[in-house]
C-alpha cells in the first residue's frame, strides 16, 4: 500500500463509503425487525448491485475475458461471498449492528491465517502484534463476561452466542475469499469480479429463498423502507467504489473504510435506539484502531 497521503476529496469519499456500508446494515436490521428474512435481503441487494455494476462494465467497455482457472476460482469466491453475506446479515439480525460489524472486522486475522494455510505466507509481525490487541478489544465490545449487562458470562453468551458465531463465520469465509482473490483472480478487473460475484451471490440466495418456501417480505411499511434503503446504500456504495475511487487514486480497501462499525454504532443509536455500555464503546474503538493500524502499515 502506498504511503502517499489521501487528498481531501478522497478522504471524504472514503468516509462516505464507510457510512453508506454502515447504513446498509442498519437499514437491514430495520427490515429484519419487520418481517424480512436474510436470504431475501441478500438476493435483492446482490442481484440489483450485480445489474448496476454489469451495466458499468458494458458502458465503460471493460475487458471481460476469463480463462478456465479464473472461472473456477470466481465460482468458489462467489460461494464464499454468499456464505459471508448470509452470515453477516444473520449476525446483524441477532446482535446490535455495531457489535456484529466489529466481530466481522476480525477478518484481517483470518486473511493472514488462510494466506499461511493455502500459500504458506507467514503472518507479518504486525499482524501477530495486533492479534491480542484486537481480540482484547473485541472481548470488551462483546462484554464476554457479562459484567456490563449484569447477566454474567453464561447469560450473556446465551444472548449473543449465535450472532457472534455468524459474524465470525462471515469474517472467516471473507478472509478466505480475499486470499483467493489476491492470488488467483487479481488480474481480472475489479468491476468484472464484482458483477460476477454479486450475480452468483444473488443466484445462490435465490436458491436459498426457494428452499425456504419463497420470499419472506416485510410485513410493515418500515420493513419495506429498510429493504429499499439497504439496497440503495449497498448499490450506491459499490457504484462509487468502482467509478470515483479509481479516479481519485485510492482503492476500496483503504483503512479509512474500517470506521464502518463506528458509523453503524452512531446510526443504530439514532435510528434503532441501540446502545452499548461505555466499556463496550472503548472495546469498539480498540478494534477499529487495531484494524486501521494494520491497514496503514507500510509494506
Amino acid at each position: 500500500m502506498s504511503s502517499r497521503p489521501l487528498g481531501r476529496t478522497a478522504f471524504v469519499t472514503l468516509l462516505l463509503l464507510a457510512c453508506l456500508f454502515g447504513a446498509n446494515h442498519v437499514a437491514a436490521r430495520l427490515a429484519f425487525n419487520h418481517g424480512l428474512d436474510v436470504a431475501t435481503a441478500v438476493m435483492v441487494r446482490s442481484l440489483l448491485t450485480a445489474a448496476v455494476v454489469a451495466l458499468l462494465v458494458l458502458w465503460q467497455g471493460v475487458p471481460r475475458h476469463l480463462d478456465q482457472r479464473q472461472r473456477r476460482y470466481l465460482l468458489l469466491i462467489g460461494v464464499l461471498v454468499a456464505v459471508q453475506s448470509l452470515s453477516l446479515y444473520a449476525a446483524v439480525a441477532r446482535l446490535p449492528v455495531a457489535l456484529a460489524l466489529l466481530t466481522f472486522n476480525t477478518y484481517p486475522l483470518w486473511t493472514a491465517g488462510f494466506a499461511w494455510l493455502l500459500y504458506r505466507h507467514r503472518p507479518e509481525r504486525a499482524v501477530l502484534v495486533a492479534m491480542p490487541v484486537l481480540l482484547l478489544g473485541l472481548a470488551l465490545a462483546l462484554d464476554v463476561l457479562g459484567a456490563a449487562s449484569g447477566l454474567g458470562a453464561a447469560g450473556q453468551w446465551s444472548r449473543i452466542g449465535a450472532g457472534v458465531a455468524f459474524a465470525l463465520t462471515a469474517a472467516a469465509v471473507f478472509g478466505a475469499a480475499l486470499v483467493l482473490t489476491q492470488h488467483e483472480v487479481a488480474a481480472v478487473d475489479g468491476r468484472v469480479r464484482t458483477a460476477i460475484t454479486m450475480g452468483l451471490v444473488g443466484l445462490l440466495a435465490l436458491g436459498g429463498v426457494a428452499l425456504q418456501g419463497g420470499l419472506h417480505l416485510p410485513t410493515a411499511p418500515a420493513g419495506w423502507w429498510g429493504l429499499a434503503l439497504l439496497t440503495f446504500f449497498y448499490g450506491t456504495a459499490f457504484t462509487i467504489m468502482f467509478t470515483l475511487l479509481p479516479k481519485l487514486g485510492v482503492v476500496g480497501s483503504s483503512p479509512i473504510m474500517n470506521v464502518e462499525p463506528v458509523a453503524a454504532l452512531v446510526l443504530a443509536w439514532a435510528f434503532l435506539g441501540q446502545t452499548i455500555a461505555p466499556v463496550q464503546v472503548v472495546g469498539a474503538l480498540i478494534v477499529v484502531g487495531a484494524v486501521m493500524a494494520l491497514g496503514l502499515r507500510k509494506k
